[in-house]
Formats: structure tokens, sequence, C-alpha cells
């Protein structure tokens, strides 16, 4: 029984002192490129994370992405307006490493808001008929997976951020008569990203 308590003691010990050696609290700010299917845009992120240990961070990501992306019609692509997308999800990082040069994983969930989009589609056969549409807002849930390094406060990642695709009518000319067609949308995209932890750090 002496040597259990004398374990524990020794347990508590190390992550103390283990916790002593970094400082928990930092919020990340990064801006990068966003590329979703067929686009491309401009993203920037804001990331409070508080560190468990040296090596495992939570956090709330904050980001917003101004982009353009394609739409589908009926199995043919064609270009969409420029959309806001935004996103509000919980975070976990891994640090692979205690060293500098420090490489890390991390996975998020939560919702992401995604931008109304509008298009013109222009119809097979003689005629050519184009047809307008819009695709409507809404927030959805999806999943983000990243890889990385940090290497003193500077960090470099590249996101994929997974989100549901938007189907949408599509209407003729005068806007009052729907069109039996099939439009998709889709919302994923990836970023690539550069930024810095302000906090955290050695002791």
């Amino acid at each position: 029984m002496k040597q259990f308590f004398a374990l524990c003691a020794a347990l508590l010990l190390g992550v103390s002192a283990q916790a002593q050696e970094f400082k928990p609290f930092k919020v990340n700010v990064s801006i990068g490129a966003a590329i979703p299917s067929g686009g491309g845009g401009v993203l920037f992120a804001v990331e409070p994370k508080y560190g468990i240990s040296d090596q495992i961070d939570v956090g709330i990501r904050l980001e917003g992405a101004g982009m353009a992306r394609n739409v589908i019609v009926n199995g043919n692509t064609t270009s969409g307006n420029a959309q806001f997308a935004s996103s509000f999800i919980l975070t976990g990082n891994y640090m692979l490493s205690t060293s500098g040069f420090r490489p890390f994983v991390g996975i998020g969930v939560g919702g992401y808001g995604v931008g109304s989009t509008g298009f013109t589609y222009v119809g097979s056969g003689s005629n050519g008929q184009s047809s307008n549409g819009t695709i409507s807002a809404g927030t959805v849930f999806g999943g983000m997976a990243r890889v990385g390094f940090k290497t003193g406060h500077f960090v470099l990642g590249v996101e994929y951020n997974l989100i549901p695709s938007s189907n949408a009518a599509v209407f003729d000319n005068s806007g009052s008569t729907q069109i039996g067609t099939t439009v998709q949308s889709k919302n994923s995209y990836a970023g690539i990203k550069v930024g810095f932890d302000i906090g955290g750090g050695r002791r």
C-alpha cells in the first residue's frame, strides 16, 4: 500500500513539474488560401487554445473564408459567384515532438455557415436557353483534419474542411418557373495557412 501511494505521489509530482514547463493559454491568428472544388479564395482564422499538456491542445477555431466554388448542374460544371463561409468548431491538436521544431496533427468538429451563391446555366438543345439559380445560405455540421508544424511562435498548417454539399432549384429567365434540374454545390474546401501563436511557449 505504501508503494502504491508513493507511486501516485511520484506521478502527481511529474505532472506538476511538466505543467510548470509551459504556458497553457495561447491564441493562434492565421491567414491563408481557401481552395474549394474548382475555385479559390482567401481565409482568416482566430483560434484560442488551452494546453492540457505540452503536447496536447484543445481550442475553438473561428474562421471566415471568401471564395468562389463550382456548381454542378445535371452533371455539368458551371462557375458560381463568390460567397462567404464561416465556421465555429472545437479543435484538438497533438504535437509529435517536444523539440523546437514541432510537427502536429489535429481534428475538429462543429458548425459551418455556407453562404448563398448565384449562377447561370445554359441548357442543352438547339435554343440553349439559359437558366438562373441560387443556392441558399445555411448552417451545417462538418469536420476538419489538419497537419502542420510549429517552430517558436510561427505556425504553418494545411487543413481540409469536410462539409456536406448543398442542393438547389433552377428557374427559367422569368424567375418564377422551376426547371426540373439537379443542382449541387460542393462546400468542402482545403486551407493553407500561415500564422503565429500569441502566448504559450516555455516558461
